[in-house]
C-alpha cells in the first residue's frame, strides 16, 4: 500500500511540473487575446526587444491581428508604449502605437 501512495505522489508532483513548465494562459481580455507565460512567450518577448532596440517588455498575448501569433507590449527606453507583432515564428509583423496610451 505504501509504495502505491508513493509511486501516486510521484505521478502528481511530475503532472504538477509539467503543468508549470507548460505556456500559462493568465487573464483573458474577452476580445480572444490571452496573456501568457512560458518559454515561448519569453521568445517572444526576446524578438520584440530585439525590434525595439531595447525596451521594458510589459506583456505578452496570443494576438491574431495584422496576421501576427504575439503581441508584446513595450516601454521602449524612449518612455513611449508600442505593440510589436510578431508572427509564429517570431519574425516582426509590425510596431504600432500602443492605443491604450495614446501614443
Amino acid at each position: 500500500m505504501r509504495k502505491r501512495s508513493v509511486v501516486a505522489g510521484v505521478g502528481i508532483a511530475l503532472a504538477a511540473v509539467a503543468a508549470v513548465g507548460g505556456v500559462a494562459v493568465a487573464n483573458g481580455s474577452g476580445d480572444g487575446d490571452e496573456t501568457v507565460t512560458g518559454p515561448r512567450a519569453e521568445d517572444a518577448t526576446a524578438a520584440a526587444l530585439e525590434a525595439t532596440d531595447g525596451g521594458t517588455a510589459n506583456s505578452v498575448e496570443r494576438d491574431s491581428e495584422n496576421g501576427a501569433t504575439w503581441e508584446v507590449e513595450v516601454t521602449r527606453t524612449d518612455g513611449t508604449t508600442v505593440d510589436v507583432r510578431l508572427d509564429e515564428n517570431y519574425e516582426l509583423v509590425v510596431i504600432e502605437g500602443d492605443s491604450e496610451d495614446g501614443s
